[in-house]
């Protein structure tokens, strides 16, 4: 009896065993896996063999052939490469590869320059503050990496270049009961400093996430609707706006085309507490993109709080300056005096002496040869990678 339920058994055991798969293999087709990657095809049955479309042997099978007449021919074939299928399918492969942009290394011409001329825009200003507008490039001497540089290639008075303006205003719920006044002087700031056809600007605003309400204009309309846009309420995610403006917005603007002047606007009471990078972030990406930060205080309690001093910072180490209002009207006076000064600047290119294009950071200083004469201009740049 037992014999005979074993055989049962083991009769029954293939069937179990498809039904068990069967549903399975129904799901195959709905997985991704299957959709994206799916199986390869069979590959075709083999057409009947002819003397004109058998493959040609490679030239060591000649020799092995038992074929003594047929042998020789073939591997002669071979040995010529050009006539064979093989050699043909080859140089089909290459000229699709050729087609499809894949080129062998030895037909592509690729230019390397290496960038090592710096560009700096600066400003000069007497022991009253009042800008000096009339030096010549004797005047200045430059330090690049605690060396003096190796030439000076270019030396202008830049009174008159176009420029690309990002202005960022807080609107956080820090700033919220002089936000009004400050959205008016900054649309008045915009009205006086871009000129039409000639200069650009963007608005940005900030809270928990930086937002641009106006993209790069020379209409001065448009540009105070995107101010006018702004809310007030949130966090303050003050290095995101600037790292956003100055790599998204400004790094690439006119890269090749023309001179210009590059500067971002800020106008915040410095407190950073929702942003993803770091302060440090925000200011190598600002040197990078070559952009000077004008920081305007929107903190008018006479006190200079620990925001104040950030702010001072951004406008340090990229050659700005930050303006502390005593009072809210102050404001639009500070706005003022920057549009001032960006019609007051010079700029200077030069060729640093053993600049290795390694990435890395190297400071910069430009001297006044007359010591009542203070220079600000941005701290460093970070050298580019060959």
């Amino acid at each position: 009896m037992n014999y005979w339920l074993i055989l049962a058994l083991a009769a029954a055991l293939p069937w179990g065993l498809v039904a068990r798969d069967a549903p399975q293999q129904q799901q195959l087709p709905t997985a991704p896996s299957a959709v994206k990657y799916p199986p390869p095809p069979p590959p075709p049955a083999p057409a009947p063999s002819t003397p004109s479309s058998a493959p040609a042997p490679q030239a060591g099978s000649a020799t092995q052939s038992s074929g003594g007449g047929s042998s020789a021919p073939q591997a002669s074939g071979a040995q010529q490469g050009s006539s064979s299928p093989a050699a043909k399918s080859d140089q089909e492969n290459r000229a699709a590869a050729t087609a499809a942009g894949d080129q062998p290394d030895d037909t592509i011409t690729v230019i390397r320059k290496r960038v090592d001329e710096v560009n700096v825009v600066f400003t000069v200003t007497d022991k009253r503050e009042h800008f000096v507008k009339d030096l010549t490039q004797n005047d200045f001497r430059v330090i690049d990496d605690n060396k003096p540089v190796l030439s000076i290639q270019s030396f202008s008075r830049e009174t008159n270049l176009p420029l690309r303006v990002g202005l960022l205003i807080d609107a956080s719920n820090s700033v919220r009961d002089r936000f009004k006044f400050e959205q008016e002087a900054a649309i008045e700031f915009l009205s006086q400093i871009i000129r039409p056809k000639y200069d650009k600007a963007f608005v940005i605003g900030f809270d928990t996430t930086p937002e641009i309400t106006q993209d790069f204009t020379d209409d001065n309309e448009k540009l105070s609707h995107g101010v006018r846009m702004l809310r007030a309420g949130g966090g303050t995610a003050m290095y995101d706006a600037i790292y956003y403006a100055c790599r998204d917005k400004l790094m690439g603007v006119d890269k090749g085309q023309i001179a210009s002047r590059r500067a971002i606007i800020l106008l915040s009471d410095g407190e950073d507490n929702q942003s993803r990078v770091s302060r440090e972030e925000a200011v190598e990406m600002a040197q990078r993109a070559e952009v000077i930060i004008y920081a305007i205080s929107t903190n008018t309690s006479g006190i200079k709080l620990r925001g104040d001093k950030v702010l001072e910072y951004l406008a340090d180490q990229t050659g700005g300056k930050a303006f502390f209002p005593f009072k809210i009207e102050d404001v639009a006076n500070a706005f003022t005096e920057i549009s001032d000064e960006l019609r007051s600047q010079y700029a200077i290119s030069y060729k640093p002496a053993d600049f290795v294009p390694d990435g890395k950071y190297r400071k910069i200083e430009i001297l006044a040869e007359n010591k009542k004469y203070h220079v600000r201009a941005r701290k460093g740049y970070y050298a580019p990678r060959q």
